[in-house]
């Protein structure tokens, strides 16, 4: 494998640089001397910014694009062999990484890499612990996959030890990492397009815990099934957290204020209780709160710097984001695209002020909603009405025989009123004509199903 000398900055080329992670490596090594360039299919603020700070960005992927000039190539798992970019750079004899493998050599810049896994919640619960790290004045460079508010982007540079990421499962691209913690949220079945079953699921994220060394430590959710098959054998110090008195973190005297907002309080071994209250609604956030606490006091930071923290923490972009009101009906928008972060994002919703719960949801590819249709079904029917665009394809085509009218088939069984318009001006023109007043309407989906509360609201 090709290694970087980030001493001696070297041109890289990005294939799919205007992604929120390939944008985000970008910036780091532009900041630290690297000549960058790069490709993507159309311009969007993380591209214009990259283009400010003199990166050279094409639009659109040519063969053109790359010459010897080039010293390595970064690609996503999006890119085939088949691209353009992929068999010019094969011609040339250029050395290349995987966006995984280049964020795990970054990782080996650090003192105290930090890497945030899990089926569900990453982003959550990445953006969260940067607030921690940034109220306790630590200086971390930040990698997140969404928008954090407390910096105005996904992407912090610091001058400290502490680098904070994301670690995904997919393509087992976080096996490429070298983190000194680990955070473990959830395993859960997910991404069946790569991996067979959920066995094969707990063996990478055993492997993803081995990686920690002897002197580090992973942070694991108590509640994940079968938890042995992920902990045993390692060396490192395991902190366990959750909602049973067996963890070395967790919750209890659990409350929620009228906009669904938790309270309750930490009982952690050998220190006393301690009251928090959290900016961002839903159990599954206190749970996400909870493996930030014990990173915290493994950090040494001051408590009360930590629950201010999580009192002021908003959530980031697409998670229960609250978009705005229109004729008194309030819109939130939602990445959830997995029935376990459907069911709690509703199950949050539930707490919040409304007359009648409409979710209009986007299937996240083929693969996915037939892996899941009736598990999406039972999720879906936590909303009292559903509306359902087309499946968004993503990286897939559709060689599966589904598609959206299936899921409504399956939500219609359960005796929930639902509905399936092909087009967002179609679902769109519903929802004006039937919500009202009072009402309280989630977009929901990891595609562009953003855009209807948007339109909506003329944004």
């Amino acid at each position: 494998m090709f290694e970087i000398d980030f001493k001696k900055p070297i041109h890289i080329y990005f294939i799919g640089i205007g992604g929120i992670s390939m944008s985000g490596l970008a910036e780091i090594l532009l900041n630290e001397g690297f000549q960058i360039s790069g490709s993507d299919t159309g311009q969007s603020p993380l591209t214009r910014k990259l283009a400010s700070m003199n990166a050279t960005i094409y639009y659109g992927q040519s063969v053109s694009h790359l010459d010897d000039t080039v010293d390595l190539v970064v690609y996503t798992a999006a890119i085939h062999e088949d691209n353009p970019e992929w068999i010019r750079m094969k011609e040339l004899g250029l050395p290349s990484l995987s966006r995984a493998e280049l964020l795990g050599q970054m990782m080996k810049n650090y003192e105290m890499p930090i890497a945030v896994s899990g089926t569900h919640g990453k982003t959550t619960t990445t953006s969260m612990i940067s607030q921690v790290l940034l109220s306790s004045d630590l200086d971390p460079t930040l990698s997140i996959g969404g928008i954090l508010k407390a910096i105005n982007g996904n992407i912090r540079i610091g001058k400290s030890p502490y680098f904070v990421t994301e670690a995904c499962e997919y393509t087992n691209s976080f096996l490429k990492f070298f983190p000194k913690v680990g955070i473990i949220l959830n395993v859960e079945e997910d991404h069946m397009d790569f991996f067979h079953d959920i066995e094969e699921i707990r063996q990478s994220f055993h492997q993803f815990a081995a990686l920690i060394p002897a002197d580090g430590t992973l942070i694991i959710n108590e509640e994940i099934e079968n938890l042995s098959s992920i902990t045993n054998g390692l060396t490192c110090n395991i902190l366990t957290y959750g909602f049973t008195e067996n963890c070395d973190y967790y919750a209890s005297d659990i409350s929620y204020d009228s906009l669904g907002l938790a309270s309750y309080t930490l009982i952690r071994k050998n220190k006393a209780p301690l009251s928090v209250s959290l900016g961002v609604p839903g159990r599954h956030n206190i749970s996400n709160s909870l493996a930030a606490f014990a990173l915290s006091d493994l950090l040494a930071l001051k408590e009360e710097k930590t629950c201010q923290a999580l009192l002021d923490f908003k959530g980031t972009d697409r998670r229960f984001e609250y978009k705005g009101e229109i004729g008194g009906i309030t819109i939130i928008d939602d990445y959830a695209h997995h029935p376990t972060e459907i069911t709690a994002t509703l199950t949050a919703a539930a707490n919040y002020p409304h007359k009648t719960l409409w979710c209009i949801f986007q299937p996240h590819t083929y693969t996915r909603t037939k892996a899941f249709l009736t598990d999406f079904a039972q999720a879906l029917s936590l909303a009292d009405k559903v509306i359902l665009a087309d499946i968004y394809a993503a990286r897939e085509t559709d060689t599966l025989g589904i598609s959206s009218a299936d899921l409504q088939k399956e939500l219609l069984k359960l005796g929930k009123e639902c509905y399936h318009f092909p087009t967002f001006d179609e679902i769109e023109n519903f929802l004006l004509e039937k919500c009202i007043n009072g009402d309280l309407l989630i977009t929901m989906g990891a595609g562009d199903i953003v855009k209807v509360g948007e339109n909506l609201l003329g944004l």
